[in-house]
């Protein structure tokens, strides 16, 4: 297989890459995550489980579990259609946790469309606060405002714009970046079929644009999150490592999450050797957790 080879020849060395393959081909657990802005988290496990399915605690998010039963069509369930719970992939919900909104703040989520980490951040701000939730195409604004309605969102703003070309003083920004995918082969497998240098070169130029933009729109002393699903250096620790090369007010703060399995940042990837402050992000690989692979990096304006 021609994706195999190339990839094992991006990555070998930096992780098991054919356990990563194998994973990478199995279906990916199902989870959800309670809107704790309709209803209860003991409320929503009883209303389930009355229906035959299981649902086992995601270890870092008290509102997540994954969730199996004889039906497979969640998205049909009465319970989703009134927005009572959000089908989110488990690694999914670590990057507004990390960020950690609170009521009084101004959020900015560049990136926002589907809404998954927008109806999450509404959710941990009780509806209180500001989110300003971006995206760049009307059709990705569809499906935005859809989710925000379903789900009871009524802190949020809803914009149409280029990520780079807004200006705005929020209190933190979430940047969840247009990536490769390579750490969400499980849900798209056309993922093998497009992934190339090329691909990962062009976007990880997008992203270095972006995240400098995430970090003018923050306020002083506010946080940025940068996160992907993918497991590529050039689209993670090189794009944060520019960053902080290049503004002297930029400083990274270590992120713990109770429960995750994480995987060693990386530090050297082909000729690029990265400062020893990339050491604080978060790498997961799709074999440490079952999960999707995921990037998170939580950067302080000073």
């Amino acid at each position: 297989m021609e994706f195999k080879q190339r990839f094992i020849e991006a990555y070998q060395g930096i992780t098991d890459v054919e356990e990563f393959m194998r994973v990478s081909l199995m279906p990916l657990r199902k989870s959800i995550r309670i809107n704790t802005l309709k209803a209860s988290i003991p409320e929503m496990k009883s209303r389930l489980e009355a229906q035959g399915f299981s649902l086992q605690q995601v270890p870092w998010c008290k509102e997540g579990f994954w969730i199996s039963g004889s039906r497979t069509d969640l998205g049909n369930l009465p319970e989703h259609s009134l927005g009572y719970f959000y089908v989110q992939e488990a690694a999914s919900m670590l990057p507004p946790l990390a960020l950690h909104p609170q009521q009084h703040e101004t959020i900015l989520d560049m990136a926002a469309a589907p809404g998954s980490k927008t109806t999450q951040m509404a959710a941990m701000m009780q509806n209180q606060g500001i989110i300003i939730a971006n995206d760049i195409t009307h059709t990705r604004l569809k499906s935005l405002t859809i989710n925000l309605q379903r789900c009871g969102v009524r802190n949020s703003i809803i914009t149409l714009m280029k990520g780079h070309r807004i200006q705005l003083d929020a209190d933190k920004v979430l940047l969840d970046a247009p990536c490769s995918g390579t750490g969400a082969i499980r849900k798209s497998l056309k993922t093998v079929q497009i992934w190339n240098p090329d691909v990962i070169k062009r976007l990880a130029g997008q992203q270095r644009q972006l995240l400098l933009t995430a970090f003018n729109c923050c306020k002083q002393g506010g946080s940025i999150i940068y996160s992907t699903c993918s497991i590529a250096p050039e689209e993670n620790e090189a794009v944060v490592h520019e960053l902080l090369e290049n503004n002297d007010h930029a400083s990274l703060e270590s992120i713990h999450f109770e429960g995750l399995n994480t995987s060693p940042i990386i530090l050297e990837y082909g000729k690029e050797v990265f400062s020893q402050e990339i050491k604080k992000c978060t790498r997961i690989w799709p074999q440490d957790n079952d999960t999707e692979g995921f990037f998170i990096a939580k950067i302080r304006k000073e």
